[in-house]
């Protein structure tokens, strides 16, 4: 269904007829697909808001919060501070909004524990996203990738969400790590460090003309 929606949705968004707002209940209706099929278009989500702005009376409070918390699914990119730029004030200071930029503050802070258990008490943001916790997990694992060479694994167990045994064997396996035993092995942070040769060219002529200024 997504896949059949993607085409329709393009074509509405060719030209001036994107900023029609007749096309709302189409776009919408995809943004809940997305959420039903665990897809993502940005460029349609972004489409919807920019609706919202235009025309304030067709506002959807649970489509934006729905928007907002698929951006979230594609950290560490910068989809959300997009979609939160083309919300006003009053949108913002929404309360059901502002669950969702809490959440969002959190990962961006790297307070993954914070977020997990504020989660778990706003289950209800989430439960028609299919695939947002494993998305905001592989997100985790980006961060613990560029940030540690061994991290423990009761840590990282609940730097996940407190995940069981299984599963996070699994995520050990999918991103290549060495299970230690206590430990998780995660890369030498020192290998990926690249340098680079800075070579500055000064020509002659610059040089004689530096130094004839400083002579006079």
């Amino acid at each position: 269904m997504a896949d059949m929606m993607r085409a329709t949705v393009a074509s509405l968004l060719k030209g001036i007829d994107r900023y029609n707002p007749e096309n709302l209940v189409t776009l919408e209706r995809y943004v809940a697909i997305q959420c039903e099929e665990n897809t993502y278009d940005l460029e349609a989500n972004l489409a919807v808001l920019k609706l919202y702005q235009f025309n304030p009376s067709y506002y959807q409070t649970p489509v934006t919060m729905r928007i907002l918390l698929k951006a979230l699914t594609n950290l560490p990119h910068t989809d959300f501070i997009l979609c939160k730029s083309l919300l006003d004030g009053a949108r913002i200071d929404d309360e059901s909004v502002q669950k969702v930029i809490h959440l969002a503050n959190m990962l961006e802070c790297c307070q993954f524990t914070a977020f997990w258990a504020n989660l778990e008490e706003e289950a209800d943001l989430v439960t028609d996203i299919a695939g947002f916790q494993d998305s905001i997990r592989k997100f985790v694992c980006h961060v613990v990738g560029i940030s540690f060479q061994t991290i423990e694994k009761d840590c990282l167990s609940e730097q996940l969400g407190n995940i069981s045994d299984a599963d996070l064997k699994m995520w050990i396996s999918k991103y290549g790590w060495e299970d230690k035993g206590d430990s998780v092995f995660i890369t030498n942070q020192e290998e990926l460090v690249k340098t680079k040769k800075i070579t500055e060219k000064i020509s002659f002529d610059s040089v004689a003309e530096i130094m004839a200024m400083n002579s006079s």
